[in-house]
């Protein structure tokens, strides 16, 4: 009989031995995969923001690729699209409840890996 912990595995969602569409974690996961995600992320954490302000804040990151970011955060319901009437047309975007639940997965990913860098630096 297998033992959980239970901090780790608290229902029977998590208890597979195998990635789940189910499991909470590969949600997450999945939630921030991909590269410049996080960042994205990072951006609207903040606020409302164009498509144009978030290209001046990683202007590194490509419009196709920021595109795809949105898009991919949209789908999965963690952030909206608005657009406004008249002419110039302005598209913005928003972090929706869920998207905003991702602050303290992310505050939590840069602690971890803060400390594995630092760790890594003493060996």
């Amino acid at each position: 009989m297998e033992t959980w912990d239970s901090a780790l595995v608290p229902d029977t969602r998590g208890r597979t031995d195998r990635p789940s569409p189910d499991c909470p974690v590969e949600v997450a996961l999945d939630a921030i995969s991909g590269r410049w995600t996080t960042l994205v992320l990072r951006e609207l954490m903040h606020g409302p923001l164009s498509f144009s302000e978030l290209r001046s804040r990683l202007p590194s990151l490509s419009a196709k690729v920021l595109s795809e970011r949105l898009h991919g955060l949209a789908d999965r319901g963690l952030a909206e699209r608005s657009r406004t009437t008249g002419f110039p047309t302005h598209t913005g975007y928003r972090l929706t409840e869920r998207g905003l639940a991702l602050r303290p997965l992310l505050i939590a990913l840069y602690d971890v890996g803060s400390e594995l860098l630092t760790t890594a630096a003493r060996d």
